[in-house]
């Protein structure tokens, strides 16, 4: 009996997955705070999960293969429409949309979810290692 680690690890691995797609994010908006003209993005975490969800029901990518010859589409990446532009609370003269405090509390407020994620599937780990040994 093989063990399939999708089924026994859930959504954790692709919640922190997501976490630290967003941390790459919010840091590089970080970063331009000060870049004329830079538009500040984000992910949807509710829009990513929905596409999980779609993917999982159709399976990989829901493309099909007319014939046995072709290729199967593993590991194709059709781009991330998760990854929004920020509408800003405030206007800038120089057209730059970062708004620092609200980039500093989305980290922040990511940071925390990515720990969260990191015990849910450090204890999945745990259980699943104490099953292996028959405690």
């Amino acid at each position: 009996m093989s063990i399939s680690f999708d089924s026994a690890l859930g959504i954790h691995e692709k919640a922190l997955h997501f976490r630290g797609a967003r941390a790459e994010v919010l840091a590089n908006n970080i970063a331009n705070a000060d870049t004329p003209n830079y538009q500040a993005r984000d992910l949807d975490f509710a829009s990513v999960l929905a596409e999980q969800a779609h993917k999982a029901k159709q399976g990989p990518f829901g493309l099909n293969r007319t014939d046995s010859r072709h290729i199967a589409a593993e590991g194709l990446t059709l781009g991330n429409p998760a990854l929004d532009y920020r509408t800003p609370f405030n206007p800038s003269i120089d057209q730059n949309t970062v708004d620092m405090q609200q980039e500093q509390s989305n980290y922040a407020q990511n940071a925390i979810n990515f720990q969260a994620s990191f015990t849910f599937l450090n204890n999945k780990f745990k259980g699943l290692t104490s099953a292996l040994r028959g405690e």
